[in-house]
C-alpha cells in the first residue's frame, strides 16, 4: 500500500485537483488510458478507502488529493469517498470552501492582510498555534469605487479578477461602509436568481475565460448599526443569510451544500453583456434600512460583550484565540426567529479577532462555509464612517 501511494505521489506531485476548474482541453488523455485508470474498480476503491482512512489531517492529506489527480476515474471515486466538512471537519478539495463547516467544532483559520496591495489571504490552521504557514484557502482584493467598495474573492492568490475562472464571489459595501451584500459566483441553491445590473460594462468576449461565472447571486446581507455607546462601544452587526434557512441550526435541519463548481459559458448567453452586478434589490438594501428579517432565512447577530471594570474595556471570551483588543473583533450567534432562545442559539457560529498588526483569527462552524465566513470578516475591515 505504501509503495502504491508513494508511486502515485511521485508521478502526480505536480498535479492539483481543481474540481473541474481547469478547461476540459487541459484534462490529460494519457491518464485515461494508463494502467492506473484501468485498475479494477473494486481494487481501486479498496486502495482509496485505506488511503482516505490513513490521512485525517493536513499536510499528510495531500496523498488523498494526489490520488484524485491521477485521472478522471480516480477523481470520481476519491470525491465519492471523501466526506463533506460538515461530517469530517476537513477541507480537502477547493469546493470544500463553499460547503458548510463541521457541526461539533469550530474550524480554526487565520487571515493575513497586506496593506500595500489591499489584499487578504485566508488559511486553514494546521496546528492550534499560529506559528504554522497554514493551508491556503481563499484570497480577496479590495477595489475602491466612487460609490462603494468591492472585495473580489478568488481561489487563486495571484489571480483576483472577476474575469478569472477562479472567481468565487464578491463583497460589496455601500458608501458609508455600514451595509454589505455578499454575492456568490454560482447559484448557492436550487432556484437562486441571478441579480442583473442596470449599469453594466461591456467586456471583449475574446479576453474573458469561457468558463467565467455568468453572474452574481445574493448570498448574505450584512448591516452595522450606529454605535450608540460612543467611540468606546463595540460595533453592532447583523447578517441575513439568504441561502441558509433558519431551521438549519435546529436538530435535523440542513443547509444547502454545493457539490461542485459549475461552469457557465459566455457562448450560452450571446445577447447578454458581462454584468458587474448591482441589482435593484441590492441597491435598495445598500441605500435603505435593513429589513427586520428575510422570510425563513437564518439571522446572525454579534454576541453582546460585557464591560470589564478592571481592564476598563468591553470583553468577549475567545478562549485564547484573540489577543489584541480591536473594534473589529466579534462573535456571531444565531438570532431566535420567534420566542425564547434555545441552546442552538448559544453556539458561536463565527468568531473573528486580532492577534497581530496584520494577522487575524477566523473560526467558523456549520451552517456557514469558509467562503461565507471570509466574506463576513472582510466587511469588518472596511472603514465605517457612521459607526466610529
Amino acid at each position: 500500500m505504501s509503495a502504491i501511494r508513494s508511486m502515485i505521489i511521485r508521478s502526480r506531485s505536480h498535479r492539483v485537483v481543481q474540481d473541474g476548474l481547469a478547461p476540459a482541453a487541459e484534462e490529460p488523455n494519457v491518464g485515461e488510458t494508463s494502467c492506473w485508470a484501468n485498475m479494477p474498480q473494486e481494487l481501486l476503491r479498496e486502495v482509496l478507502i485505506r488511503i482516505e482512512a490513513s490521512e485525517c489531517s493536513w499536510p499528510p492529506r495531500k496523498s488523498v488529493v494526489a490520488c484524485a489527480g491521477v485521472c478522471r476515474t480516480w477523481r470520481y471515486i476519491t470525491k465519492d469517498l471523501v466526506k463533506v466538512p460538515e461530517l469530517s471537519g476537513l477541507l480537502t478539495f477547493p469546493i470544500s470552501v463553499k460547503q458548510p463547516g463541521p457541526r461539533d467544532l469550530l474550524l480554526q483559520c487565520f487571515i493575513k492582510r497586506c496593506r500595500s496591495t489591499q489584499t487578504y489571504y485566508l488559511y486553514l490552521s494546521l496546528t492550534p498555534a499560529l506559528a504554522d504557514e497554514g493551508k491556503f484557502l481563499l484570497a480577496a482584493r479590495k477595489c475602491r469605487r466612487p460609490t462603494c467598495t468591492d472585495y473580489i474573492i478568488s481561489l487563486d492568490a495571484d489571480d483576483m479578477s472577476k474575469g478569472s475562472s477562479t472567481y468565487v464571489g464578491k463583497l460589496r459595501s455601500n458608501f458609508l461602509g455600514t451595509k454589505f451584500t455578499v454575492f456568490d459566483g454560482q447559484p448557492p441553491h436550487a432556484g437562486a436568481k441571478m441579480e442583473k445590473s442596470r449599469s453594466y460594462r461591456l467586456v471583449n468576449l475574446k479576453q474573458v475565460s469561457p468558463r467565467v461565472p455568468a453572474g452574481n447571486y445574493p448570498l448574505a446581507l450584512i448591516s452595522y448599526e450606529l454605535n450608540v455607546l460612543g467611540s468606546r462601544g463595540p460595533r453592532r452587526m447583523q447578517c441575513i443569510m439568504d441561502a441558509i434557512p433558519a431551521t438549519a441550526i435546529e436538530p435535523g435541519g440542513s443547509a444547502p451544500t454545493q457539490t461542485e463548481f459549475s461552469h457557465h459559458s459566455l457562448d450560452s448567453f450571446p445577447s447578454f453583456p458581462f454584468f458587474s452586478s448591482k441589482s435593484n434589490r441590492a441597491e435598495n438594501f445598500l441605500s435603505g434600512p435593513l429589513s427586520s428579517q428575510k422570510d425563513g432565512a437564518l439571522i446572525l447577530k454579534n454576541k453582546s460583550p460585557r464591560w470589564h471594570e478592571q481592564l476598563q474595556c468591553w470583553c468577549l471570551n475567545f478562549h485564547g484565540r484573540v489577543t489584541v483588543a480591536s473594534v473589529k473583533n466579534f462573535q456571531l450567534v444565531a438570532s431566535p426567529e420567534n420566542g425564547p432562545a434555545g441552546p442552538e442559539h448559544e453556539k458561536i457560529i463565527l468568531q473573528f479577532g486580532k492577534v497581530g498588526k496584520d494577522l487575524f483569527t477566523m473560526d467558523y462552524r456549520y451552517p456557514i462555509s469558509a467562503f461565507q465566513a471570509f466574506a463576513i470578516c472582510l466587511s469588518s475591515f472596511d472603514t465605517k464612517i457612521a459607526c466610529e
